[in-house]
């Protein structure tokens, strides 16, 4: 058993400076889409990736990878975007277990209407108050972090997937 790493007092600052500034950044982009579009900001992520797909359709297995989220989850979201009229799914004619998503027309206007403030918000609370060269820093510092976290979030999302077929 190998002895824990512990943090430095300069690393405990950072991860604490860390977390409070994402908690507070996806909080304020939570309320923003809440309250002047009345969604939550996976369905609105859910509504983009839909957006940029061929055909504003995707698989709800691509879906589910493309916003790093379980099939249960995304079922559930999926679920509550189509009683919203903004999403519908239709039967995988080559996999009788397989369903594709398609963003609907209003769907695509309710995106078209949230994105304006979504983005204004997204521009004054992350980009606005860095330098262009803190920009460039941080889109490195999030890929070293993707890069590091990728492999081992797909084995737990491929277990959690295995566990909730059981």
């Amino acid at each position: 058993m190998s002895e824990t790493r512990w943090l430095s007092e300069d690393e405990q600052n950072v991860w604490r400076e860390f977390t409070a500034a994402t908690g507070m950044l996806m909080a304020h982009i939570e309320g923003q889409l809440q309250h002047e579009s009345g969604m939550p900001h996976a369905y609105y992520g859910v509504l983009v990736a839909l957006s940029e797909a061929p055909g504003r359709r995707l698989r709800m297995s691509e879906l589910a990878d493309a916003r790093k989220a379980s099939r249960s989850r995304l079922s559930h979201a999926v679920a509550r975007l189509e009683a919203n009229g903004w999403v519908r799914r239709e039967s995988c004619g080559s996999d009788k277990r397989g369903a594709w998503a398609i963003l609907t027309d209003r769907g695509f206007a309710a995106l078209e209407a949230a994105a304006p403030g979504h983005v204004e918000t997204v521009r004054e609370s992350l980009f606005d108050p860095l330098t262009p060269e803190q920009v460039k820093t941080l889109g490195e510092i999030s890929r070293a972090i993707r890069s590091n976290l990728s492999p081992r979030c797909e084995a737990a999302q491929a277990a959690m997937e295995a566990a909730e077929a059981e």
